[in-house]
């Protein structure tokens, strides 16, 4: 256990993101994100003309801010093979950039759905997470997730680990429908869904700007620091944690 314990005060819900905080940033870009790359292709021709699909091809759209016609063409709903084609290649262009698109994330679970599902994929955590929430649970505390992946991909992740299934942990989940990480009004939201005055939320993340938004929400919020992360900005002065197990939360 680490040797700097941080104690807080009147911490009633914890609210986690998932890419490098519970989870190193590798297992997502070198696992989870190739996966969907590879088998898009494929799911989408396979499942085209379902409601799922079809809702998350017109988010895409939107995310766009054009219309499924003018992206895919007047004959989109059929199917055709060109459609596929200009369907994918924007999707890859969306992936290569790294992009938090609603509707990317969404197409993105109902792939990661079926890898979860098939057993391809288990989710793996930092050594001390599984630990730390169920202690955390024991203890009376609401813990919650925000990630930019679909709610859909943060259940199918917690049902899913490495460490068995987390969801009965787990009272809530959101993610961009609810707004950008980066935005105090997304944590602001967030906070009225959950039924404790925000001064009582913990939110926990590595990326210094979402520690910034949810501070200026009224929340408590510590960035925390894993090998694989991004260095945090010279001036970022907010409370640093490298293990979930220095919180103890009263």
């Amino acid at each position: 256990m680490p040797s700097e314990l941080i104690k807080l005060q009147d911490v009633r819900c914890v609210l986690l993101d998932i890419e490098g905080t519970v989870s190193d940033v590798r297992f997502v870009y070198e696992v989870m994100f190739p996966y969907a790359r590879s088998h898009m292709g494929r799911f989408l021709a396979e499942n085209w003309k379902t409601e799922s699909v079809r809702s998350a091809l017109q988010q895409v759209a939107i995310d766009a801010q054009r219309t499924l016609a003018d992206w895919l063409g007047d004959h989109w709903a059929d199917g055709r093979q060109e459609t596929h084609q200009a369907c994918i290649a924007h999707l890859e262009r969306l992936m290569d950039g790294d992009s938090k698109s609603t509707g990317l994330k969404a197409l993105q679970g109902l792939v990661w759905k079926a890898g979860f599902e098939s057993g391809e994929i288990r989710a793996e955590l930092f050594s001390e997470v599984s630990q730390a929430l169920k202690a955390w649970k024991d203890a009376g505390l609401d813990l919650r997730i925000y990630s930019s992946g679909s709610i859909l991909a943060q259940r199918l992740f917690f049902g899913h680990t490495t460490d068995g299934d987390l969801l009965p942990l787990l009272s809530g989940f959101y993610d961009t429908t609810f707004g950008k990480k980066q935005e105090v009004e997304s944590y602001r939201k967030i906070a009225t869904d959950i039924p404790f005055p925000a001064n009582q939320i913990l939110f926990l993340s590595d990326v210094a700007v979402e520690i910034t938004a949810a501070l200026q929400a009224g929340m408590q919020a510590i960035v925390v620091v894993r090998p694989s992360n991004k260095p945090l900005p010279a001036q970022f002065d907010g409370i640093k944690i490298e293990s979930l197990n220095q919180l103890v939360l009263v």
